[in-house]
């Protein structure tokens, strides 16, 4: 199914070549907030086009995927996000103390694995990565 393929495609995405290539033209972010409304004809500029292909082909690409993926009959996507989004949710209101008392402990393991994740700095800067002008 064309689904399934896009998500394997979707899988192999490589996100740090998309986050390096973002910054190819100088001055200039293709994912600043609100660009649509400032500059909607920023993708014709033959200049900024040059300077991004590799970007804006990789982003292009993700983005039909995901397109794609979503595209399920019924809401499919959305409605299983949703359920995901719901499962996830804790409702002690009619619990008793045992079921407070292991949610709270499993909150407490979620936080501790993922809240206290240390990011790996390099020892030296390597890449330099111009921030927005207007800073």
């Amino acid at each position: 199914e064309a689904r399934i393929e896009a998500a394997k495609a979707y899988l192999q995405t490589d996100w740090s070549l998309i986050r390096r290539e973002r910054w190819s033209s100088p001055g200039f972010d293709p994912e600043r907030p609100f660009l649509d409304e400032e500059q909607p004809e920023w993708r014709s500029d033959s200049k900024i086009a040059a300077d991004l292909a590799l970007y804006l082909s990789l982003k292009d690409a993700a983005d039909e995927q995901m397109s794609v993926i979503k595209s399920g009959p019924n809401n499919e996507y959305t409605r299983a996000e949703n359920a995901l989004l719901m499962c996830q949710r804790v409702d002690l209101w009619c619990a008793g103390e045992r079921e407070v008392e292991s949610a709270v402990q499993h909150l407490l393991k979620l936080g501790q694995r993922f809240n206290d994740l240390e990011p790996e700095n390099p020892e030296y800067i390597t890449e330099f990565y111009p921030g927005a002008s207007d800073l």
